[in-house]
C-alpha cells in the first residue's frame, strides 16, 4: 500500500521559510518521480514541483521559481520541499505525490502565510 506522509506544515509570516518533508512508503522510492502539490482555499488542485527518479532534474510552477527547491533523499526514501521568500499567495494545504501528477498523494500539511 502507498503511503506518502507529509509533516513541516505552519504558520509563517511573510518573507520566512518553512522545509516540508514527505515520508515515503509502501513502494520503491527511488524507482518514481515525485511531486509537490498544493490546494489553496478554496481553489483546486495546483501542481508545484517535481523531482525526477534520481533527483538530477527538477521542475517548477512559474510563480515559485527560484523561491523553492525540491530534492529527495532515495536512502531515507523522503522528499523534501525547501520553501523561501513566502507570500501569502503561497498559503495552502500541501501534498506530495507520486509521479508527475496529482495522485497518489498523502493527507497533506497546511502552510499558512500571514502577518
Amino acid at each position: 500500500e502507498v503511503q506518502l506522509v507529509e509533516s513541516g506544515g505552519g504558520l509563517v509570516q511573510p518573507g520566512g521559510s518553512l522545509r516540508l518533508s514527505c515520508a515515503a512508503s509502501g513502494f520503491i522510492f527511488s524507482g518514481y518521480a515525485m511531486s509537490w502539490v498544493r490546494q489553496p482555499p478554496g481553489k483546486g488542485l495546483e501542481w508545484v514541483s517535481g523531482i525526477n527518479s534520481g533527483g538530477g532534474t527538477t521542475n517548477y510552477r512559474d510563480s515559485v521559481k527560484g523561491r523553492f527547491t525540491i530534492s529527495r533523499d532515495n536512502a531515507k526514501n523522503t522528499l523534501y520541499l525547501q520553501m523561501n521568500s513566502l507570500k501569502p499567495e503561497d498559503t495552502a494545504v500541501y501534498y506530495c505525490a507520486r509521479g508527475y501528477g496529482v495522485a497518489p498523494r498523502g493527507q497533506g500539511t497546511q502552510v499558512t502565510v500571514s502577518s
